[in-house]
Parts: structure tokens; C-alpha cells; sequence
């Protein structure tokens, strides 16, 4: 069975090529309000499902108490709340809109019968990124979003260490790919705000790819650092994985809360995009625990 050590080497690399690409997408595609909204639903789901059916259960086994480990997620959740609350960095969307996906469907659903749609229309007629970039520093976007990499990064090397302390062959492979899925979008954000702000296409891939290392450094610190204690203490690793879901459980509900209010000419489309990311983490603990078992019964043999 491949170690610890080199599986969260694995999954750094990838986290750091997605955040990387996700900082140099708006360059090289060109995305749509409505494909960015999709998935970034698609990842929330995705987040939510890891947080409640991977994180949340396994740190009730090791922690033996359903108490203590929601206490735990219920910090996690606040330190995340609170991070976002002074840094305000938690947005994904386009510099410019497509009038298409966000104008016309604005126009569709404000304008009623016997109602005036144009103020409503002009006043939506940037978008939140568009309103965001006049009232967000990115120095303070991209400080926010490095400690939610951060965060990243300690929920990546617990999944990882309790998946390897339960002989999963894939360990962590949901929590990979859920932040490997959620960096670009965080490093676009960063990338949109020094557009908007007027800096170089140098300072701009500059600061994207010292974005980039946070996570990685973040499970480096729980690797060297804190995960020496969790051969021997189980309580550490438990909190450590109550905490993590509470900050996905927090991510997850601040890209998929606001869909209520600013999205609803795309319900169905965003609700799909949810379930399939709910299916993938499904799935992907069926995968885990597939492979744990064959392991197992090859130990066995």
C-alpha cells in the first residue's frame, strides 16, 4: 500500500496544477455566468456530501461521540463563517457577464405583469463579481482565500491519514478531489480582482502561484507537524476531521445558499448539477470502502 507520505505528495501536485490552471482559465477559455454557476454547484454538492458522509462519521468513530465531534464541526464551520465574514472573498463568478445568462434572465424574472422591469434590470446589470471588484482588495481576497487553503490543506492530510490508519487503498480520494474541483474557481476569484484593480499579467500569475502552494503547505504542516500525534491519538485526528466538515459544510452552503436569490432563471439546471456532485461523493465513498476491502482481504490472504 503506497504511503502517506507520497498519496498526499500525489494529491498536492494536482491541487497545485488545478489552482494554477484555475488562475490562467480566464485567459485561455472563455467561461459563461450559467457554466460557472453550474459547476460550481456541482463541487458544493460535491463538498457537502464529503463533509456529512465521509468526515463527519469517521470523526464520530474516532472521537466515540456524536457530541463531541458536531462541536467540533460547529467550530470549523465559524472559523470559516468568520473568515469570510471580514475578508468577504467567497464569490465565484465572471469579471464581465454574459448578457445572455445573467441580463435577460434578470429581465425574465423581475419584470411582471404590469411591472417595470428596466431599474431592476440596470441594477443587475454587472455582475456580483462586477460589484465586488469596487468594494474587495484582492490583497485581502487573496490573504482570505490562503487560509481557506490552508484549511484545505489539513482537511486533504486528515483525510488521508485516517483513511491509511483504516487500510483504504484510495484514501482521501474524495476530499482530493473536491478541493482538487474547488481550486480553480478560488483562484480565478483572486485573478478577477487584480484584473478589475488594474495589475500586470506578471504580478497576477505571480501571486497565483504563491496561491497555489498554500494548500499544499497547509497539509505539510499537518503532516510533519500535527499528524505525528495521530499514530497515538486517535481524539486529535477525530477534531480534526469534525473541523474540516464544518468548513466544507460552510464553503458548500455559501456557493449554494445565494443560488436561491440570484439564480432562479437556472433552477433545474443548478439543482441536477447538485445531486450529481451529492452522487459523486456517494459513489466515491463506495469506491473507497471497495478498495479498503480488498486490501483487507488481501492482508488477510
Amino acid at each position: 500500500m503506497i504511503s502517506t507520505g507520497w498519496l498526499l505528495a500525489i494529491y498536492c501536485f494536482l491541487v497545485l496544477f488545478a489552482s494554477l490552471a484555475g488562475g490562467s482559465l480566464p485567459l485561455l477559455i472563455h467561461l459563461t455566468h450559467t457554466r460557472l454557476q453550474l459547476a460550481t454547484s456541482f463541487v458544493a454538492g460535491l463538498m457537502l456530501g464529503i463533509a456529512l458522509l465521509h468526515f463527519l462519521p469517521e470523526a464520530a468513530v474516532q472521537l466515540h461521540s456524536a457530541d463531541r465531534a458536531v462541536v467540533w464541526v460547529l467550530a470549523g464551520f465559524l472559523v470559516m463563517f468568520f473568515l469570510q465574514r471580514f475578508f468577504h472573498f467567497h464569490h465565484h463568478d465572471l469579471p464581465e457577464g454574459d448578457p445572455e445568462d445573467c441580463c435577460s434572465h434578470d429581465q425574465e424574472d423581475q419584470s411582471g405583469p404590469g411591472g417595470s422591469a428596466g431599474t431592476v434590470v440596470a441594477s443587475h446589470a454587472h455582475t456580483l463579481a462586477d460589484k465586488s471588484a469596487k468594494q474587495l482588495s484582492w490583497v485581502g481576497t487573496a490573504l482570505g482565500l490562503s487560509l481557506h487553503s490552508l484549511l484545505d490543506g489539513l482537511a486533504l492530510a486528515a483525510a488521508v491519514e485516517a483513511g491509511i490508519h483504516g487500510h483504504a487503498g484510495l484514501a482521501g480520494l474524495g476530499v482530493a478531489l473536491a478541493v482538487i474541483l474547488h481550486k480553480p474557481f478560488d483562484a480565478m476569484a483572486v485573478a478577477t480582482l487584480m484584473t478589475a484593480g488594474g495589475s500586470s499579467r506578471f504580478s497576477r500569475q505571480l501571486l497565483n502561484g504563491l496561491f497555489a502552494l498554500a494548500t499544499p503547505l497547509g497539509a505539510a504542516l499537518f503532516y510533519f507537524g500535527a499528524g505525528q500525534y495521530t499514530d497515538s491519538n486517535a481524539v486529535f485526528l477525530g477534531c480534526a476531521l469534525a473541523f474540516c466538515a464544518g468548513t466544507f459544510l460552510c464553503i458548500a452552503g455559501s456557493d449554494l445558499l445565494p443560488e436561491l436569490q440570484f439564480h432562479s432563471h437556472d433552477r433545474f439546471k443548478l439543482s441536477i448539477a447538485l445531486i450529481l456532485g451529492l452522487t459523486a461523493a456517494v459513489l466515491i465513498g463506495r469506491l473507497e470502502a471497495g478498495a479498503s476491502a480488498s486490501l483487507g482481504s488481501g492482508l488477510a490472504g
